[in-house]
């Protein structure tokens, strides 16, 4: 079992979680800016393609294993937007405030708020690996008409967890670790991890 991986992320919020989901298994987990990679290109329309493309490149920059996730906010009303979009969906450069203040607008005078979280974790033992571990996980809940609470990143200020009546950014991160979109998909990767022991 590898003692270290690379995550294909430059995204800090993400780099906290999975470092604190990866610390029981004594796996370090490390940033693709240590190694001054760039971000890989995203061209593809689903959550997977994107993810593999994302491990494959971080893989092949550093000789590690390497874990990317491709993740996003899918909303009913919206066809699924901002779906694959989600980092990007106000445009360049991405800005989660700018990307909430277009959900906002967006979803004005609409009464189904339906929505959930989706992730997808890719990870990738050496650049070419032909069986790359492959898990999903989803986070149902409703969004909200305005922000509430300072934590989290992304749309965690407009997302209703409905069954705690608390937004994503107003729960601890232990809490979140826990429950979320990536803890599930996360959960489902731990047990292939096992399985490979």
């Amino acid at each position: 079992m590898f003692r270290q991986l690379v995550l294909a992320s430059n995204n800090p919020g993400k780099l906290r979680e999975f470092g604190a989901l990866f610390a029981p298994f004594d796996i370090a987990v490390l940033p693709q800016s240590a190694f001054a990679i760039p971000e890989a290109e995203e061209p593809h329309p689903t959550f997977v393609e994107n993810a593999l493309a994302k491990a494959r490149h971080a893989s092949l920059l550093t000789g590690l294993p390497a874990l990317s996730d491709d993740s996003g906010l899918c909303v009913d009303a919206l066809g699924g937007a901002p779906g694959v979009q989600s980092a990007r969906y106000a445009g360049e450069p991405k800005s989660d405030e700018r990307n909430n203040d277009k959900l906002l607008r967006e979803l004005a005078g609409t009464t189904d708020r339906r929505a959930h979280y989706y992730c997808v974790l890719v990870l990738v033992r050496r650049p070419h690996d032909p069986q790359p571990l492959i898990a999903e996980g989803e986070w149902h809940g409703e969004i909200l008409h305005e922000r509430r609470g300072s934590g989290g990143f992304g749309y965690d200020p407009l997302f209703l967890v409905p069954e705690l009546n608390l937004s994503a950014a107003e729960l601890p991160a232990s809490r979140k670790n826990a429950i979320s979109h990536r803890a599930a998909a996360f959960l489902r990767l731990a047990e292939r991890l096992r399985g490979q022991r």
